[in-house]
């Protein structure tokens, strides 16, 4: 397997990022191409791209809360986003089909937990679809509740990881 390398977000990314969300989700569940726009502008050190012989095979974008309310369907739009604040939202985990089923998602997540304990955060907060909670409790996550989100019309449930530090 090529090694994947991990990078921030550009502006330059938009298309390459906005491609792979339209491929890998289903209908409405997409951001659209507006919203990962706002993301990238508004927040890059939360947006993680793996790159993979020099082409973005997926990514990971987030905002940070103080507050969080997963359901907050404006936060995906980074509405009351906090660089500063504890609490960071993970609105896409994403891997480009053609890519699938290689350990990527994995990886990216990984770097991505690194990555915001680099910066000081205390919790990480998703929500995924039922075939995905298994994997996110592999990874140290905890299942919080089923979501009150309707996003795409689809059933969520809501994780969180705590994020520690050595002392």
């Amino acid at each position: 397997m090529t090694c994947l390398v991990f990078r921030e977000v550009s502006l330059s990314d938009l298309d390459r990022c906005f491609q792979i969300e339209s491929e890998a989700y289903e209908g409405d569940e997409a951001a659209t191409r507006e919203k990962i726009a706002t993301r990238i502008r508004q927040y890059p050190q939360g947006f993680l791209c793996a790159e993979r012989a020099g082409e973005i095979t997926g990514f990971i974008n987030s905002g940070c809360a103080r507050q969080v309310v997963m359901s907050d369907e404006a936060f995906k739009e980074l509405i009351g986003h906090e660089d500063d604040a504890p609490n960071v939202v993970i609105m896409s985990v994403v891997v480009d089909p053609v890519y699938q089923g290689r350990g990527y998602a994995r990886l990216m997540m990984e770097a991505f937990i690194a990555l915001m304990k680099e910066k000081g955060k205390q919790t990480i907060h998703l929500m995924c679809k039922t075939h995905h909670v298994d994997f996110y409790k592999k990874l140290g996550y905890s299942y919080i509740k089923p979501s009150d989100s309707e996003h795409g019309g689809m059933v969520w449930h809501e994780m969180l990881m705590q994020l520690q530090y050595d002392r």
